[in-house]
């Protein structure tokens, strides 16, 4: 049996991530791989479909476990990858789609360098903030600290396969098809 491929998709919040990998994952029929957060769930969204919500105690209890490919505590919440869903699904020969933060991406390139990392972005900062503010599920203090971290997310650009400027959701759902069906290189 033939080992399936890993796409790693990182970059800023609000480059368009979640958007273009949900709609990826509906045309070509391949499965998001589900992170596990202790954050508490936004409106609409659903335990294991989007996440695996979890304590953060219970995340804690896992990271010592050695459960996890990558993790990370980003604005106040841990977000990580189980390794058990990761491997289970390239042992099946299935392309596997992980959208994670741009430190868990670095992680996951170290422990698998074959995995495949394209990196979100949008064209300029006001774009970003614009999506940021968009969402209306944020405080100012948290929007403010999203845009901060954005801007040292962008320093690991150079270090992903390819990147992806999000201006237009069509296109970056192209491009990133393109990426999945066709190799990186």
């Amino acid at each position: 049996m033939s080992l399936g491929a890993l796409y790693v998709v990182s970059g800023p919040s609000g480059a368009g991530k979640s958007t273009v990998c949900k709609l990826v994952r509906e045309r070509l029929g391949i499965n998001l791989s589900i992170s596990a957060t202790s954050r508490k769930p936004r409106t609409g969204e659903q335990e294991g479909v989007d996440y695996f919500f979890i304590t953060a105690e219970e995340f804690e209890r896992k990271i010592k476990n050695d459960e996890f490919l990558e993790y990370a505590n980003v604005h106040g919440n841990y977000y990580g990858t189980l390794k058990s869903e990761v491997e289970e699904r390239l042992k099946r020969g299935e392309k596997v789609l992980l959208e994670i933060d741009v430190q868990g991406g670095l992680q996951v390139k170290n422990k698998f360098p074959e995995a495949n990392l394209i990196f979100f972005k949008t064209a300029n900062k006001e774009e970003l903030e614009k999506r940021l503010r968009g969402r209306n599920t944020d405080s100012e203090e948290v929007i403010q600290a999203r845009l901060k971290n954005s801007l040292k997310e962008l320093e690991y650009e150079d270090r992903y396969d390819r990147v992806i400027i999000n201006n237009e959701i069509e296109q970056a759902c192209n491009d990133l098809i393109s990426i999945i069906e066709n190799g990186v290189r």
